[in-house]
């Protein structure tokens, strides 16, 4: 099977490559005259790179076609203090064969055996340059071979070389780390690089540099201009970084750019949230929407991008249940986010099903709402124990912790109002700016809890310093799922350690908004939220007085059990009672309203 970017390609190329896995290179050889004949025939035709992976039998793993400029690398095992046992060969169109940053980037990454390029020039090789993984003060690095001749390569004992470098590595201490130091980019302003290094941080990356460049116009191709672009790849080298993350969405073509001049992984916010979100997600319909957005986000940028598509390994951009194969095609892809969302209508309509429970039970419906890692999951934690019906007293607490979307899986417990009403509160996934539109469609089955809430409890950052530009983010989602006009109490959080004219400056500008301070994480100021929420939600309830008869006792336990009784005493002909019901207990209970 020929694997990569096939479009356009006659069905007889792609047969003749097919033919090159009959071909087994001689054990000590390191490549064939044949093969590499065929490579340079066909890239000459089609003007884009070929590429075959030939392991130490010298049997072929995998042949690839790619564009121009890059190609995919087959899944590599890789080991600690050893080589990946693979080597792998590949033509440049332009007819330079010195090796791009990207093959340098591949080659230590997968730790391969040798990386070759071979410079294409009227359809025969005009030479070879080879890399080599290297060992300088306990670091892995490249040794470049330059213009070999073909007559040179295929002389070219490189198991010698090969087991020298194992060697070189079994005796060294190379820490063989899978952490990843990024530099961040921006063009928008440092509190946007905090948040982007917070999202960072809550995929396991260490920011080692920040980039903020200030731009009226951006650059098509690569969106920050070839020149910032080389002044990144420096850095990169001077701090080490192996991925570069951007805080605005690139286009696929963008992606394949930067990573050509930088050399190394290249993602935007979007990818790093996603990816975020596939960490967190832990039930299926979670997993679904991830995987739903990842899909649609991916589908268009297919032909686009580079070492994020076509690496193998770990981190971000590149797990959960949204990860695919590059030679999924759009078609697949499209099948694909069918089936998907076939089954998040399913859940849907259970959920839609469990709403419709908590109507006839005429159940007041309450959601949190908030900017990520304001301090929801928190309240929710401390409102659905501190204020329990039995039923969930052995409910377990979702995830809260100081790191952005630290809740994903949307959680409704009953808690009990202040007048005994019990409400459903629901807690949901924080939000974000620059919140991808895949996610937040993708995610609609699970908001969609907040379109339906009789009351909004929008938790804030009160110590935040971007607190009114993160409001303004719930309120354009809001408005995006048609929300904004539901009833809104303001949660000030984190009291506690807010400056005094922040919270004045908060109070003033959303003084059309019911507001409470209080501190989830201490505790303060919960008895006032909980009255509050009681004042606010529509009730229909209403203080009635009852005389009951000594004969039927069970009444007075109902009105006990279901209601707030405000008064009590035993009269001659039965007991009365004062008490505020809810519309259900009142229809039960005409009979023994006192006239």
């Amino acid at each position: 099977m020929i694997y990569g970017n096939l479009e356009g390609i006659k069905n007889s190329y792609i047969n003749e490559l097919e033919e090159l896995y009959n071909i087994k290179v001689p054990k000590k050889e390191f490549i064939t005259e044949e093969i590499i004949s065929v490579m340079c025939k066909i890239t000459e035709l089609i003007n884009r790179e070929v590429s075959i992976s030939i392991n130490r039998k010298g049997d072929i793993l995998g042949i690839s076609v790619g564009n121009a400029e890059s190609v995919e690398l087959p899944v590599i095992d890789i080991k600690e203090k050893s080589l990946s046992g693979v080597r792998v060969v590949h033509t440049h169109p332009s007819g330079n064969s010195h090796l791009s940053v990207i093959d340098i980037s591949a080659l230590l990454k997968l730790k391969l055996d040798v990386m070759a390029a071979i410079g294409v020039k009227d359809g025969k090789a005009k030479d070879i340059s080879l890399g080599f993984c290297g060992v300088y003060e306990n670091n892995l690095v490249v040794e470049k071979k330059y213009n070999n001749t073909i007559e040179e390569i295929l002389r070219f004992d490189y198991l010698d070389k090969v087991h020298y470098i194992e060697e070189t590595l079994k005796s060294s201490e190379i820490k063989e780390v899978e952490e990843e130091k990024a530099i961040l980019v921006s063009t928008d302003s440092e509190e946007m690089l905090d948040e982007l290094e917070e999202l960072a941080f809550a995929c396991n990356v260490t920011v080692v540099y920040k980039v903020l460049q200030k731009k009226s116009k951006i650059e098509a191709a690569t969106f920050i201009g070839s020149g910032k672009a080389e002044e990144i790849s420096l850095l990169r080298q001077v701090y080490d970084a192996n991925v570069i993350i951007f805080d605005d969405e690139l286009s696929g073509a963008q992606v394949k750019n930067l990573e050509s001049i930088i050399g190394a992984k290249v993602i935007d916010r979007t990818t790093l949230i996603l990816d975020i979100f596939a960490r967190r997600a832990k039930t299926r319909e979670a997993k679904i929407q991830v995987e739903l957005a990842q899909l649609k986000y991916r589908s268009a940028r297919l032909l686009g991008l580079g070492v994020v598509m076509s690496r193998t390994g770990a981190g971000i951009g590149t797990r959960g249940p949204g990860e695919k194969k590059l030679e999924i095609d759009k078609r697949k892809i499209r099948e694909n986010i069918h089936d998907l969302n076939k089954e998040l209508e399913k859940i849907r309509k259970n959920r839609s099903v469990q709403r419709e429970k908590r109507n006839k039970a005429n159940m007041p419906k309450i959601s949190l709402v908030g900017y990520t890692n304001a301090g929801k999951s928190t309240l929710r934690n401390l409102l659905a124990i501190k204020y329990a019906k039995d039923s969930t007293l052995n409910k377990e607490n979702v995830f809260a912790e100081n790191m952005l979307f630290a809740t994903l899986d949307v959680t409704t417990r009953a808690i009990e109002l202040k007048d005994r009403r019990i409400a459903a509160l629901t807690d949901t996934v924080g939000f974000v700016r620059k919140l991808p539109h895949d996610l937040v469609a993708a995610f609609k089955s699970t908001l969609e809890e907040v379109t339906y809430s009789d009351l909004l409890l929008h938790v804030v950052d009160g110590s935040s310093d971007a607190v009114f530009e993160q409001i303004k983010a719930v309120e354009e989602v809001l408005v995006e799922l048609n929300a904004n006009d539901k009833p809104q109490i303001l949660v000030i959080n984190k009291i506690d350690i807010i400056d005094e004219d922040q919270v004045s400056k908060l109070e003033e500008k959303f003084n059309y908004l019911p507001i409470v301070k209080i501190s989830a994480k201490n505790e303060i100021n919960i008895e006032n939220l909980m009255e509050k929420i009681t004042e606010v939600i529509p009730s229909t309830m209403r203080k009635v007085e009852y005389l009951i008869p000594y004969t039927d006792s069970s009444a007075v336990s109902y009105i006990h059990r279901t209601s707030i009784v405000e008064e009590e005493e035993y009269l001659e002909d039965g007991t009365r009672i004062v008490a505020t019901v809810d519309e259900e207990v009142f229809n039960k209970t005409t009979n023994y309203i006192k006239k």
